[in-house]
Protein backbone atom coordinates (compact mmCIF):
# COMPACT_ATOMS: atom_id res chain seq x y z
CA UNK A 1 0.00 0.00 0.00
CA UNK A 2 1.77 3.55 -0.32
CA UNK A 3 2.71 5.29 2.36
CA UNK A 4 1.65 8.72 2.73
CA UNK A 5 4.10 11.03 5.53
CA UNK A 6 2.99 13.68 7.14
CA UNK A 7 3.76 17.03 5.06
CA UNK A 8 6.02 19.34 7.31
CA UNK A 9 6.09 23.80 6.70
CA UNK A 10 9.17 23.15 4.54
CA UNK A 11 7.30 20.29 2.15
CA UNK A 12 4.41 23.18 1.52
CA UNK A 13 3.64 26.15 -0.10
CA UNK A 14 4.12 29.51 0.88
CA UNK A 15 0.23 30.10 1.73
CA UNK A 16 0.29 26.55 3.66
CA UNK A 17 3.40 27.51 5.35
CA UNK A 18 1.16 31.00 6.46
CA UNK A 19 -1.84 28.38 7.91
CA UNK A 20 0.73 26.26 9.28
CA UNK A 21 1.77 29.55 11.51
CA UNK A 22 -1.76 30.22 12.08
CA UNK A 23 -2.73 26.58 13.41
CA UNK A 24 0.38 26.83 15.71
CA UNK A 25 -0.68 29.97 17.18
CA UNK A 26 -4.02 28.26 17.59
CA UNK A 27 -3.71 25.35 18.69
CA UNK A 28 0.00 24.88 19.52
CA UNK A 29 0.49 22.50 16.84
CA UNK A 30 -0.86 21.83 13.30
CA UNK A 31 -2.85 18.35 13.55
CA UNK A 32 -1.44 15.98 10.91
CA UNK A 33 -4.79 15.31 9.43
CA UNK A 34 -4.84 19.20 8.27
CA UNK A 35 -0.89 18.96 7.45
CA UNK A 36 -2.37 16.28 4.67
CA UNK A 37 -4.86 18.91 3.08
CA UNK A 38 -1.31 20.97 2.69
CA UNK A 39 -0.50 18.57 -0.36
CA UNK A 40 -2.70 20.53 -2.42
CA UNK A 41 -1.87 24.46 -2.72
CA UNK A 42 -5.62 25.16 -1.88
CA UNK A 43 -7.06 22.74 -0.04
CA UNK A 44 -6.04 23.17 3.50
CA UNK A 45 -7.78 26.71 3.57
CA UNK A 46 -10.41 26.10 1.52
CA UNK A 47 -11.63 23.37 4.24
CA UNK A 48 -10.58 25.75 6.97
CA UNK A 49 -12.87 28.08 5.42
CA UNK A 50 -15.72 25.70 5.25
CA UNK A 51 -14.96 24.12 8.63
CA UNK A 52 -15.21 27.19 10.36
CA UNK A 53 -18.28 28.85 8.39
CA UNK A 54 -21.66 29.66 10.30
CA UNK A 55 -23.76 27.45 11.17
CA UNK A 56 -27.06 27.16 13.04
CA UNK A 57 -25.65 24.27 15.59
CA UNK A 58 -23.96 24.89 18.49
CA UNK A 59 -20.34 23.93 19.27
CA UNK A 60 -21.31 21.28 21.48
CA UNK A 61 -24.30 19.30 18.55
CA UNK A 62 -21.60 20.16 16.04
CA UNK A 63 -19.36 17.40 18.14
CA UNK A 64 -22.13 15.34 18.29
CA UNK A 65 -22.71 14.98 15.00
CA UNK A 66 -18.54 14.68 14.18
CA UNK A 67 -18.66 12.34 16.53
CA UNK A 68 -21.28 10.02 15.28
CA UNK A 69 -20.44 10.73 12.07
CA UNK A 70 -16.90 9.67 12.14
CA UNK A 71 -17.88 6.76 13.78
CA UNK A 72 -20.01 5.13 10.94
CA UNK A 73 -17.14 6.25 8.88
CA UNK A 74 -14.57 4.06 10.54
CA UNK A 75 -12.50 7.28 11.07
CA UNK A 76 -10.18 6.37 13.85
CA UNK A 77 -8.17 9.43 13.35
CA UNK A 78 -11.49 12.08 13.85
CA UNK A 79 -12.89 9.70 16.41
CA UNK A 80 -9.72 10.57 18.70
CA UNK A 81 -9.92 14.13 17.81
CA UNK A 82 -13.41 14.86 18.21
CA UNK A 83 -13.50 12.59 21.73
CA UNK A 84 -10.98 15.40 22.93
CA UNK A 85 -12.87 18.19 21.95
CA UNK A 86 -15.98 16.65 22.85
CA UNK A 87 -14.69 16.59 26.20
CA UNK A 88 -13.96 20.15 26.15
CA UNK A 89 -17.09 20.86 24.71
CA UNK A 90 -18.61 19.65 28.38
CA UNK A 91 -18.97 15.57 27.37
CA UNK A 92 -18.14 12.96 29.61
CA UNK A 93 -16.66 9.45 28.38
CA UNK A 94 -20.29 8.06 28.37
CA UNK A 95 -21.68 10.34 26.74
CA UNK A 96 -19.50 10.58 23.98
CA UNK A 97 -19.46 6.84 24.04
CA UNK A 98 -23.25 6.34 23.51
CA UNK A 99 -23.21 9.23 20.62
CA UNK A 100 -20.90 7.74 18.65
CA UNK A 101 -23.43 5.38 18.37
CA UNK A 102 -25.86 7.37 17.49
CA UNK A 103 -28.04 8.28 20.92
CA UNK A 104 -28.01 10.56 23.83
CA UNK A 105 -29.85 9.13 26.05
CA UNK A 106 -29.80 11.30 28.40
CA UNK A 107 -31.06 14.68 25.99
CA UNK A 108 -33.98 14.05 23.65
CA UNK A 109 -33.07 16.56 21.33
CA UNK A 110 -29.72 15.60 21.15
CA UNK A 111 -30.71 11.90 20.59
CA UNK A 112 -32.97 12.95 17.92
CA UNK A 113 -29.93 15.25 15.73
CA UNK A 114 -27.13 12.60 16.28
CA UNK A 115 -30.06 10.04 15.40
CA UNK A 116 -30.68 11.85 12.30
CA UNK A 117 -26.99 12.64 11.49
CA UNK A 118 -26.21 8.79 11.77
CA UNK A 119 -29.40 7.69 9.36
CA UNK A 120 -28.02 10.25 6.94
CA UNK A 121 -24.82 9.29 6.97
CA UNK A 122 -25.08 5.62 7.23
CA UNK A 123 -28.08 5.69 4.05
CA UNK A 124 -25.92 9.08 2.24
CA UNK A 125 -29.35 11.00 2.29
CA UNK A 126 -31.79 8.98 1.38
CA UNK A 127 -34.15 8.26 4.62
CA UNK A 128 -36.76 6.40 6.25
CA UNK A 129 -38.70 9.84 7.55
CA UNK A 130 -38.73 8.60 11.44
CA UNK A 131 -35.60 10.34 12.39
CA UNK A 132 -36.22 13.16 9.96
CA UNK A 133 -39.91 13.97 11.72
CA UNK A 134 -38.00 13.03 15.13
CA UNK A 135 -35.50 15.91 14.43
CA UNK A 136 -38.51 18.39 13.91
CA UNK A 137 -40.32 17.06 16.67
CA UNK A 138 -37.39 18.02 18.74
CA UNK A 139 -37.63 21.78 17.45
CA UNK A 140 -34.85 21.59 15.18
CA UNK A 141 -35.81 23.17 11.71
CA UNK A 142 -35.68 22.84 7.53
CA UNK A 143 -32.18 25.32 8.13
CA UNK A 144 -31.04 22.45 10.80
CA UNK A 145 -31.52 20.59 8.23
CA UNK A 146 -29.57 22.25 5.85
CA UNK A 147 -27.04 22.88 8.13
CA UNK A 148 -26.98 19.24 9.27
CA UNK A 149 -26.15 18.22 5.88
CA UNK A 150 -23.08 20.49 5.55
CA UNK A 151 -21.45 19.28 8.48
CA UNK A 152 -21.93 16.21 7.74
CA UNK A 153 -20.07 16.91 4.36
CA UNK A 154 -17.37 18.54 6.75
CA UNK A 155 -16.49 15.18 8.51
CA UNK A 156 -16.94 13.10 5.23
CA UNK A 157 -14.02 15.16 4.21
CA UNK A 158 -11.68 14.63 7.08
CA UNK A 159 -12.91 10.69 7.93
CA UNK A 160 -12.32 10.16 3.79
CA UNK A 161 -8.85 11.53 3.70
CA UNK A 162 -7.68 9.92 6.75
CA UNK A 163 -9.16 6.25 5.89
CA UNK A 164 -7.28 6.75 2.40
CA UNK A 165 -3.72 8.25 3.99
CA UNK A 166 -3.85 6.56 7.49
CA UNK A 167 -1.44 9.57 8.53
CA UNK A 168 -0.58 8.73 12.53
CA UNK A 169 -3.58 9.96 14.73
CA UNK A 170 -1.79 12.71 17.23
CA UNK A 171 -4.48 13.19 19.86
CA UNK A 172 -5.30 10.36 22.59
CA UNK A 173 -6.88 7.42 21.09
CA UNK A 174 -10.82 7.02 21.40
CA UNK A 175 -11.96 4.05 22.80
CA UNK A 176 -12.93 1.18 20.47
CA UNK A 177 -16.96 0.49 20.44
Amino acid sequence: MLQFTVPTKADVSANNQAIFDNLNKGLGFVPNLYATLAYSNTALEAYLQFQSAPTSFSKKEKEAINLVVSQVNGCQYCQAAHTALGKMNGFNDEQILELRKGIASWDSKTDALVRLAKEVTEKKGNLSGDALQSFFDAGYTKAHLIDLVLLIADKIVMNYVHNITQVPIDFPEAPVL
